[in-house]
């Protein structure tokens, strides 16, 4: 798609969407697209009623063609970033077939805010997202497919006035809807096409596209460092292990110096304490994680943000084998503690534990993050609504809060209340990977995170086991959302415009 922006409406595409909100005040919209169609306001309030993704399809004639058509996208009451979005990529997915090659949206029909750049980037953004085809492995085309990519041109149009602003926000779309789509890929492709190696290959890929460091650490050199907790879940795989390590360094200077690691567990049988059969086809994507990560690291690089961001991965899968790790196995890890495996199926846990020293240690960071498909619980608590916020600083936990609320990506916090420290405590092992009750579980997860975080005074970690993939329109199962990545990027942007506020991200 190509993106035009406009501000005065002088030839008609072939397809006008209006997206309009439910508001108490519906005569300025009906008013102003009555004025075009000749439908009275009335009738047009009486007939719409701007629920989320309700369409109303109104034809009309003009000098300048025999016929135009104008549909009216409802985003339903006090429309945030998520809902904008799913609006328009129903809208989009549900015409993939026959979408006009012309099309428009209008901020100028009474329907929207003084500056709509938020709701232009929201648009954009799910109309790309909206083209996603998810059967990447298909032989045969779908039907009333050609398999030949339309070439279509949004007209975008609103006021000169925040004709900047508005730019700035087209652009965005486009970057992260780009990003966004090859996690979708990465995320939803089986474990026999996607293995700790591929993991690597698109972060050296990425890196090497949008100019940032990319350093790929094999089993050997893993061995030599002494990540001893990736190696142990290893022992099962076929696949050895990855260690990648991203580092982006801004042409100016850092604002703010922050470090991320993503659980990149590319399957997960469990290990010896097996997952039951019936939803294990999921575990392709529990390395949800890392992509939420490594898509971060790209789109800091492409929007040249002032932060130094420092990204890693321990990438595996965990797989049954004579070799496997056993119950009751001690291992060592990076950081030197020792570890009891209650339960091999807490192995993200264990990957983390040496990517989160490996981080504190050797970068120091200002803000320490991490994200993982972690916890059955979190998703028993929360569903497929929220991730899971565990902080022990409370500013940065508010100030996650805020971005979730503002990408439409929602978290909800839990405590980490010293009281839960004794449900990781060993008997023969400095700590434990599982309390081996079931309660609490993302809790005492993330208490045996914090174990490894070497004290750090501002660290959170992410549970998104219920929502790195989720039920939707979209695919008949369980799909990639990409979720991480838009609220990590907001959450940036608002470090930076408040450390700074004479530098506006681009």
């Amino acid at each position: 798609m190509k993106f035009i922006l406009s501000h005065s409406i002088k030839g008609y595409p072939d397809l006008l969407i209006v997206p309009i909100a439910q508001q108490k005040e519906t005569r300025r919209w009906s008013t102003a697209i009555g004025s075009i169609t000749h439908i009275p306001p009335k009738t047009l309030e009486a007939d719409f009623k701007q629920e989320l993704k309700e369409q109303f399809l109104v034809y009309f004639q003009n000098n300048q063609q025999a016929a135009n058509r104008i549909v009216l996208l409802g985003l339903g009451k006090n429309p945030g970033f998520q809902q904008v979005q799913d609006a328009f990529r129903s809208f989009v997915h549900k015409r993939k077939s026959n979408l006009p090659a012309s099309l428009g949206i209008s901020f100028l029909s009474g329907n929207a805010p003084s500056d709509p750049s938020r709701l232009v980037e929201a648009a954009v953004n799910g109309m790309l997202l909206g083209q996603y085809d998810i059967g990447l492995y298909k032989t045969s085309l779908p039907t009333g497919s050609s398999g030949k990519v339309k070439k279509h041109r949004v007209e975008i149009f609103t006021e000169k006035k925040v004709a900047a602003k508005v730019a700035k926000a087209i652009r965005q779309g486009k970057e992260m809807a780009s990003t966004q789509l090859q996690v979708f890929d990465l995320v939803n492709a089986p474990s026999n096409k996607k293995t700790p190696q591929t993991l690597a290959e698109w972060a050296l890929q990425s890196g090497k596209k949008y100019g940032y460091d990319v350093e790929v650490l094999e089993k050997k050199r893993i061995e030599a460092l002494g990540l001893h907790a990736l190696l142990a879940v290893n022992k099962g795989s076929e696949n050895p292990p990855t260690f990648i390590i991203m580092e982006y360094k801004p042409d100016g200077p850092a604002l703010a110096k922050i470090g991320l690691v993503g659980k990149g567990v590319t399957f997960d049988t469990g290990g010896l304490s097996i997952k039951p059969s019936a939803n294990m086809h999921y575990m392709k994507s529990d390395m949800g994680g890392a992509a939420a990560v490594m898509g971060t690291m790209e789109m800091v690089a492409k929007l040249q943000l002032p932060v130094h961001l420092m990204g890693v991965v321990p990438a595996t899968d965990n797989s049954v084998d004579a070799k496997s790790i056993k119950p009751g196995d001690v291992i060592s890890s990076y950081d030197g503690k020792t570890i009891e495996v209650i339960d091999t199926d807490a192995e993200g846990r264990l990957i983390l534990a040496d990517g989160l020293a490996y981080v504190a240690k050797k970068f120091k960071p200002d803000i320490l993050l991490d994200l993982a498909t972690l916890t059955g619980s979190c998703i028993r608590t929360l569903g497929s609504y929220a991730g899971g916020l565990f902080s022990n600083n409370d500013t940065l936990a508010k100030d996650l809060l805020t971005a979730s609320q503002q990408s439409g990506e929602k978290l909800w916090q839990f405590p980490l209340w010293d009281e839960y420290e004794k449900e990781i405590k060993s008997d023969v092992a400095d700590v434990k990977n599982y309390s081996g009750i079931p309660a609490a579980g993302a809790i005492t997860a993330a208490k045996f995170l914090e174990a490894f975080i070497q004290d750090h005074p501002s660290w959170a970690h992410l549970d998104i086991a219920g929502v790195a993939v989720s039920n939707s329109e979209f695919s008949s199962h369980k799909s990639a959302t990409a979720f991480g990545i838009r609220l990590l990027i907001q959450y940036l942007q608002n470090l930076l415009v408040r450390q700074k506020p004479a530098i506006e991200p681009h």
